[in-house]
């Protein structure tokens, strides 16, 4: 597995994708101008509370087989909701 660390914004609000064990879905826009379709696992309910659709985040995983970023760490750089007050 080919482990990457990525820059970028959400551009959508988690989805809950399966409750037992939790799964999330986001989309993330990198840095690089790139889209890439995000599953949260571990720590899922960390990252339902801190972040929402325009947060900043930087993420480190890898792609499974189906080109899906799986995220195994994150940190959420700035809210949306701080940003602006």
């Amino acid at each position: 597995m080919n482990h990457l660390a990525i820059n970028g914004t959400l551009l959508s609000d988690p989805k809950v994708l399966k409750l037992d064990p939790l799964l999330l879905y986001v989309k993330l826009h990198t840095t690089t101008d790139e889209e890439l379709n995000c599953l949260v696992h571990q720590h899922g309910l960390n990252f339902l509370y801190q972040a929402t659709s325009g947060s900043r985040v930087a993420i480190y995983g890898h792609y499974n087989a189906h080109r899906q970023f799986i995220i195994e760490k994150f940190t959420v750089l700035a809210n949306a909701n701080a940003v602006a007050s």
